[in-house]
């Protein structure tokens, strides 16, 4: 899987009057400025955040890796919200200040591994997790409006990891009013990771997949299907430094018999497609065995289709 980190912009301003507007309201004062510290962190990275994604703010080493897939194998998030994650040289440094000692969860010089969540709006809410194995008590807080709305301690590491999704979802997920655009982005995040993890265990909601529940977007299942394969490769081309852009690009730049268009491209699109339906057939994701002779045609079709599409693409 392909690292992408953000690059740390200038801190945002302070907001001391949001600050007081809290305190003001009778919110403990230490866990306003605490709320008010996490938001400020994470705006410093915000420009290279991407909805619906846990994104890592600092170079992973190998060390690090493990815990950052694990994360994002297990972190479901709703397509509006932003996610950072936070390996040892930034989580080290966000502390939590000795008046709320309650929620400190790891001691000093010890690898801290974070993950922050905010989901904006009129009031954000904002989780922070401590899911270091290293930690006293891994667990999580949720902060909104500079109070402290939850918080949950687990006895290691696994114990979090198991319990986060449910967390996430229950607090953070916003499950009112979603565009189509929000079921494509959320369904193509989560198979993204299926695929670059190569695991069918990616937590899902399935209620808000729209290749497990295609009636969400008026489609049928194998319209799903290949509407799912087709965004996530239309992704990737839009990547110009990933590796299937790469390969078309230096195929076209190939020359072609007389007359005739490069065939290259064409059938790099077609193996790109096969892999990924082979991909779903090894993880059981979509019953292939129980189609009607209509959607065999239909299937047929839609894999001639999409590759003819994506090719096109290529040339615009």
């Amino acid at each position: 899987m392909d690292q992408k980190f953000s690059t740390p912009k200038k801190a945002a301003p302070a907001k001391p009057d949001r600050v007081r507007q809290w305190i003001d309201e009778g919110r403990d004062p230490a866990t306003a400025r605490w709320q008010s510290a996490l938001e400020d962190m994470l705006a410093v990275f915000m420009e290279s955040l991407e909805p619906g994604k846990l994104v890592p703010v600092y170079p992973l080493d190998d060390g690090d890796l493990p815990v950052f897939l694990k994360a994002i194998e297990i972190v479901d998030l709703s397509p509006g919200l932003m996610a950072a994650f936070l390996p040892p040289p930034i989580a080290g440094k966000v502390v939590t200040p000795a008046s709320l000692k309650p929620i400190s969860r790891i001691t000093d010089g010890r690898a801290s591994y974070k993950i922050i969540i905010s989901r904006p709006g009129a009031a954000p809410r904002i989780l922070c997790a401590e899911i270091s194995e290293q930690a006293d008590k891994p667990g999580v807080e949720i902060f909104q409006s500079g109070a402290l709305l939850g918080t949950y301690d687990y006895q290691n590491q696994q114990d979090c990891f198991d319990h986060l999704t449910k967390i996430i979802r229950v607090h953070l997920w916003d499950r009112e009013k979603w565009r189509r655009e929000d079921y494509l982005r959320y369904t193509v995040n989560w198979f993204e990771k299926v695929v670059d993890l190569h695991k069918g265990t990616v937590s899902v909601e399935k209620a808000f997949s729209f290749f497990h529940s295609p009636t969400l977007i008026k489609a049928d299942r194998i319209d799903a299907l290949f509407l799912l394969i087709f965004e996530t490769l239309h992704r990737r081309l839009q990547d110009l430094d990933g590796p299937l852009k790469r390969a078309i690009s230096t195929m076209e730049k190939e020359a072609s018999p007389a007359g005739k268009e490069n065939p290259g491209p064409r059938k790099l699109l077609d193996q790109a497609v096969f892999d990924l339906l082979a991909l779903m057939r090894q993880f059981e994701l979509f019953s292939f065995e129980t189609m009607t002779n209509r959607e065999t045609d239909q299937f047929n079709r839609e894999s001639a289709r999409i590759v003819r599409k994506l090719a096109e693409m290529t040339h615009s």
